[in-house]
C-alpha cells in the first residue's frame, strides 16, 4: 500500500532530528513565562509544515487525479516485500471515480507516514519503544492466526464491531448479528499474550491494519458516550474533572454533567501516554512508525474499507462487517463544529498539540474555529 520511500525530511541546519525533538519536547503547556504566549516547540513547527503540505498536496493532486492510477496494496519493490513477508497480494485499491478525494487522502497518508517515520530517532520496531509504550501497543493489537492478520484496535473507531468479526472468524460466534454484550477480552488473542519470537514472526509475516477517525470527532464521541451514558466513567473520571475544573462544585459532585470544555481542560493537563485508551492519541495506541501497517482504513468510509479488508484476508463470504445500528447517532461534523466553537480557543490551542501526530499522519485537517467560521 505504501509508495516507494520518500527522501526523509532534512532537519534545518543546527536543528535536532524530528524524532529526538518529539521525545524531548514536553507534552504539557510550555510558556515563555507566567501569562506569556505559548511557545511553539520545534516538533510542532515541523508538523505544522507537514499538515500545511498535506493540504497543498490535496489541492495539487486533485488537478492531476485523472492520470493517477490506484495504489497497489503491496508495492512490487523488493524492499517492501521483505517486511511484508509472505502476505498474499490482495490486489489493488479500487475506488470509484466519486471516491477520488479518498484516494488522494490515502496517498497523502502513505507519503506522510513514510516522511515522518523516516526521520532519525523515530521508532522502526516495537522494541525501539520504551517499555510502557510497547506494552500499550502490544495490548492493542489483536491476532488472527487462522487468517494471518493483525488488527490494532482504536476505541471509538468501530473496534467493538471488529472484535465481533474476529470472534466470528475464530468460530466463537455464529454471526456478527448475535445480540449480546461485547466482552472486550475473552476469546480474543492479543500480541501481548505471545512470546517475543512469536510477536516478531507475526509482525513480519501477517497482514496489518488499523482504522482511524478525525481526532476531534473521536474525542467528542468518547465524551458523549463515557460521560453521558456510562456510570463507571462518570464516577471514575467525571467526579474528579468536576472537582478540579468547576468553581463551587462542592465536595461530592455526581460526575454525570461534565461539560465539553471541562473535558478539554482535563485533556490539556493529561500526559498522552497515560491517557485512557478512549481518548489516547492513535499514534500512542498503534505506533504507526514502529509497526508498518499494510492498510489504514477510515471511519468515514468504514463499511467499504472494512469489507475490503475482509476480502483481502480471504475471510469466508458469509462474514461481513456489521451494519451500523439504526438507533446509533455518531458525532456529526455539525455537532463537532458546535462544541468546538463553544470552547475557548486558547483551550483548543492547548489540546491540539497532543493530537498533532494523528492529524498530520492520517491527513485530517485542523479545525476551523475562526470567528467567521463559528458565526456561519
Amino acid at each position: 500500500m505504501f509508495p516507494r520511500p520518500l527522501t526523509p525530511l532534512a532537519a534545518p541546519n543546527g536543528a535536532e532530528p524530528l524524532g529526538r525533538a518529539l521525545r524531548r519536547a514536553p507534552l504539557g503547556r510550555a510558556r515563555a513565562g507566567l501569562g506569556g504566549p505559548p511557545l511553539l516547540l520545534p516538533s510542532m513547527l515541523m508538523f505544522a509544515v507537514i499538515v500545511a503540505s498535506s493540504g497543498l498536496l490535496l489541492m495539487i493532486e486533485r488537478g492531476i487525479l485523472a492520470e493517477m492510477k490506484p495504489l497497489p496494496l503491496h508495492p512490487p519493490n523488493r524492499e517492501d516485500a521483505v517486511w511484508r513477508g509472505t502476505i498474499p497480494r490482495p490486489g489493488r485499491l479500487s475506488l470509484d471515480a466519486g471516491d477520488s478525494d479518498l484516494q488522494v487522502r490515502q496517498d497523502v497518508r502513505n507519503r506522510t507516514l513514510r516522511a515522518v517515520c523516516g526521520q532519525p530517532g523515530m521508532p522502526r520496531d516495537p522494541w525501539d519503544l520504551p517499555v510502557g509504550q510497547r506494552r500499550t501497543l502490544l495490548r492493542h493489537i489483536l491476532v488472527s492466526d487462522r487468517y494471518r492478520f493483525l488488527y490494532c484496535y482504536v476505541p471509538k473507531v468501530a473496534c467493538s464491531n471488529w472484535k465481533r468479526v474476529l470472534k466470528v472468524l475464530a468460530g466463537v460466534l455464529d454471526n456478527v448479528d448475535v445480540r449480546l454484550k461485547m466482552d472486550h477480552r475473552s476469546d480474543l488473542v492479543f500480541l501481548a499474550d505471545l512470546r517475543p519470537d512469536e510477536i516478531r514472526y507475526r509482525l513480519q509475516h501477517y497482514f496489518k491494519f488499523l482504522f482511524v477517525r478525525d481526532p476531534l470527532e473521536r474525542l467528542l464521541s468518547a465524551y458523549r458516550n463515557k460521560f453521558g451514558e456510562i456510570r463507571e466513567y462518570q464516577q471514575r473520571y467525571g467526579v474528579e474533572i468536576v472537582k478540579r475544573y468547576r468553581a463551587g462544585a462542592g465536595p461530592s459532585p455526581a460526575g454525570d454533567d461534565v461539560t465539553f470544555p471541562e473535558f478539554l481542560r482535563y485533556l490539556a493537563d493529561e500526559d498522552p501516554e497515560r491517557m485512557n485508551e478512549h481518548w489516547m492519541p492513535v499514534y500512542h495506541l498503534c505506533q504507526p512508525c514502529a509497526v508498518r501497517y499494510d492498510f489504514v482504513g477510515s471511519y468515514e468510509q468504514l463499511e467499504a474499507d472494512a469489507n475490503q479488508v475482509l476480502e483481502w484476508v480471504r475471510a469466508p463470504p458469509h462474514v461481513r462487517f456489521p451494519a451500523r445500528q439504526a438507533w446509533y447517532r455518531p458525532a456529526s461534523p455539525e455537532s463537532l463544529h458546535y462544541h468546538l466553537c463553544s470552547a475557548p480557543r486558547a483551550l483548543l490551542q492547548d489540546v491540539l498539540p497532543k493530537y498533532i501526530l494523528d492529524f498530520s499522519l492520517f491527513a485530517y485537517p485542523l479545525p476551523n474555529v475562526t470567528r467567521e467560521a463559528c458565526h456561519q
